[in-house]
């Protein structure tokens, strides 16, 4: 028997300490939050998706009583795939509004949307660099893969 190690490397860091890009993707982020529809978790999500043209598309989840809702980083990379198709997304950012203010710590995206960003990430053939916003730290990961390490990947 082996062992495997799965080491993944988070930078701490605060809103200031970012250029300006991350800055708009982050606002972006936390601007989505307010077009969140969640009157059953109360649990505002927003997203940003950074294209490699450039172009900035925001996500928001959106709940239905039939708990078939979509959250906010699927909402906004579905989003740039229909209408920008074949254009990478190179970088995402996640930010969670929650009891009148954003959340302390950042919030990390569901199993689902990380491997719906891994898909993406895989397909591009570019690493997609994630930002997860709280309310005074920022974690930076330089990959999707990042935050789901043993992916599906056999498509």
């Amino acid at each position: 028997m082996t062992d495997k190690n799965i080491v993944t490397k988070i930078q701490v860091c605060s809103y200031q300490e970012l250029n300006d890009e991350d800055h708009k993707l982050v606002d972006l982020a936390k601007a989505a939050t307010q077009s969140s529809y969640t009157p059953y978790s109360h649990f505002n999500v927003g997203a940003a998706v950074l294209l490699d043209n450039g172009v900035m598309i925001k996500g928001a989840n959106q709940e239905n009583a039939a708990f078939a809702g979509i959250c906010a980083e699927r909402s906004a990379c579905y989003n740039a795939g229909a209408n920008y198709p074949g254009v990478p997304i190179v970088k995402v950012a996640i930010a969670a509004f929650h009891n009148g203010d954003f959340v302390e710590e950042p919030c990390s995206p569901c199993g689902v949307c990380r491997q719906a960003l891994l898909e993406f990430e895989v397909h591009s053939g570019k690493n997609m660099a994630v930002l997860l916003a709280g309310r005074d730290k920022i974690y930076r990961l330089s990959s999707i893969k990042s935050l789901l390490p043993l992916g599906f990947e056999e498509f």
